[in-house]
């Protein structure tokens, strides 16, 4: 995949991705979606387009386990969230909805608006615009597959089964 990047730092929890005050009054997920990031980023799901990346640094997605969080990223298009490191319970939740959520340790060398391609086969991400490769942790195979799936309930759907 290939997508523009949005630069965020450490510590991005799940109140601002989508905030909680809206968790309880607001179910349908294209108008939840309205308001993912609006305290870091005011109109991002205006400004965003389908297959961008968020970026950002360590513990990304810490906080309460809202799965409402990776749902909203999922529902702009965003095509994978690559962090220095994640919340476990948002790294789960991303996976298990069909969100690529990516560990990489160069992620201080991405800035905003750089075009990246990341290949989660292969374990790299590219630097289009500044020409360098980074490397990612491993993703392993059976959440890959959960993640061709589309997720979790697909990858059930798919194959009668767990993959673990």
């Amino acid at each position: 995949m290939v997508g523009r990047v949005w630069k965020f730092g450490d510590d991005i929890n799940t109140d601002l991705i989508i905030a909680g005050k809206y968790k309880l009054s607001i179910t349908n997920l294209d108008e939840l979606s309205r308001h993912a990031m609006e305290a870091l980023i005011p109109n991002f799901a205006e400004k965003v387009k389908r297959g961008d990346l968020i970026v950002a640094g360590r513990n990304f997605g810490c906080g309460s386990s809202r799965e409402q969080a990776p749902l909203v990223l999922k529902h702009l298009g965003i095509g994978a969230v690559i962090a220095e490191s994640f919340a476990r319970i948002f790294y789960r939740n991303a996976i298990n909805i069909g969100l690529p959520a990516v560990e990489c340790k160069e992620t201080n060398r991405v800035s905003n608006g750089d075009t990246l391609e990341v290949n989660l086969v292969d374990g790299y991400i590219k630097n289009l615009t500044k020409n360098e490769v980074y490397s990612v942790k491993p993703i392993p195979p059976a959440l890959l597959e959960v993640l061709a799936s589309g997720g979790l309930v697909n990858y059930v759907k798919k194959y009668g089964r767990l993959p673990w």
